[in-house]
């Protein structure tokens, strides 16, 4: 049958490249709860394996069965065909079990049968979320070139798979790193892009290249997502963030000191003009994240001439390093040893979201306050001090 999308609910196949990252086991979870059939694609590069057999053990082993996983670099074109070509094998190997024995292909109707299952699209992926990329903005200062080929040849080498098995739909996994250092606050949609990083502006080139391949392809949906500051945790422990070497993000940095892993917090500058002296950033628990993925993919599903459209996720509330540095002590009972350290170049006093876009037009606001966040990355911390490896050594 058609997708269940298209008929207002039901079942709907979903690539999601990826998807053993962060957000991408999140978001994998909340699909399978839907309802959703999830092939996830991913080379291990900054995740691992265990996380998937994670999602696994919080879906369920129902839920769990319509989870996929194929092995793949979107650097590589030939990776990329595997992945194509495995949905429509599925579908093949699913058509020959439900076959009787003594079912004649050759005969007219089986021949009608299997001709219009193909015809409704059975075959191929009804959507993709795309989440693969390398995302450090210290890094991609050091090694632009390697940014520009993981993300954005990566990402046109997708479309042009996703163009050959005629999948129409994507939710692209954009920045907050796009409006650079915006001159004021809130950040709208419309607001001026200026990304100052070569992993921003690898986000604004694959914006302005949707666009322009929309523009010539009116069948094409592209919702493009810009986050800003995603933390926390699953409420199970089970998943969270575990990035390899030094933490770039305050709080994967912060529950290391927590567990003993890090010695102390470094604060660049509490000279800002801000309530306390240090910046002010817009949180998001990855929970809610995960959420926005969804309503975006329903958005797609429901807005044939939505074309290409670009949508904050943030909370829209600003919050200060240091009240972040004390909602964790509050929720983990432990004290993070700070250092103060002069302001770090480029870094901007204040950067939060407007979401009234987002809520007007998906129905979609964040549910979770810092203190939720904190709480639930504590729990990850708690659960797993040496993320999923669960060995110092390898850490």
């Amino acid at each position: 049958m058609a997708s269940g999308a298209e008929n207002g609910g039901g079942e709907i196949s979903v690539l999601v490249t990826g998807g053993a990252g962060y957000i991408g086991t999140h978001t994998a979870v909340r699909l399978l709860e839907k309802g959703h059939e999830v092939t996830v694609v991913d080379n291990f590069h900054n995740s691992v394996p265990e996380a998937l057999d994670r999602v696994r053990l919080i879906a369920g082993p129902a839920l769990s069965s319509h989870l996929h996983f194929i092995p793949g670099d979107l650097k590589s074109k030939d990776d990329l065909e595997k992945v194509f070509a495995a949905k429509r094998l599925r579908f093949d190997q699913t058509i020959s079990s439900q076959t009787p024995f003594n079912f004649d292909l050759n005969s007219s109707i089986s021949f009608v049968v299997v001709v219009v299952a193909h015809c409704l699209c059975c075959f191929r992926y009804d959507a993709v979320v795309h989440f693969a990329g390398l995302k450090a903005v210290g890094e991609s200062v050091a090694h632009p070139q390697m940014y520009y080929e993981n993300n954005v040849v990566g990402t046109i080498n997708l479309y042009a798979a996703m163009t050959k098995y005629g999948c129409k739909k994507i939710v692209f996994s954009s920045s907050a790193t796009v409006y650079g250092s915006p001159e004021k606050t809130p950040c709208v949609e419309d607001s001026s892009l200026n990304a100052v990083s070569p992993y921003g502006s690898t986000k604004l080139v694959l914006e302005n290249y949707f666009r322009q391949v929309q523009a010539a392809d009116p069948e094409l949906r592209v919702i493009m997502l810009r986050y800003f500051n995603p933390i926390g945790a699953h409420r199970s422990g089970d998943i969270g963030e575990d990035p390899k070497g030094i933490p770039n993000n305050l709080l994967p940095y912060i529950q290391q000191v927590a567990v003993g892993r890090r010695p102390e917090l470094n604060v660049y500058g509490v000279d800002y003009p801000t309530r306390d002296g240090t910046a002010i950033r817009d949180y998001i628990h990855v929970v809610d994240l995960a959420d926005g993925h969804i309503a975006a993919l329903e958005k797609l599903f429901a807005t044939p001439d939505i074309g290409c459209v670009a949508y904050n996720l943030g909370t829209g509330r600003g919050t200060t390093v240091l009240e972040v540095v004390k909602a964790f002590e509050e929720a983990s009972g432990k004290k993070i040893p700070i250092k103060i350290c002069p302001r770090r170049p480029g870094d901007s006093t204040a950067v939060y979201a407007s979401t009234e876009k987002a809520k007007k037009e998906l129905g979609w606001s964040a549910q979770f306050g810092i203190e939720d966040m904190c709480r639930d990355q504590w729990n990850w911390a708690r659960k797993n001090p040496y993320g999923y490896s669960g060995n110092a050594e390898e850490n």
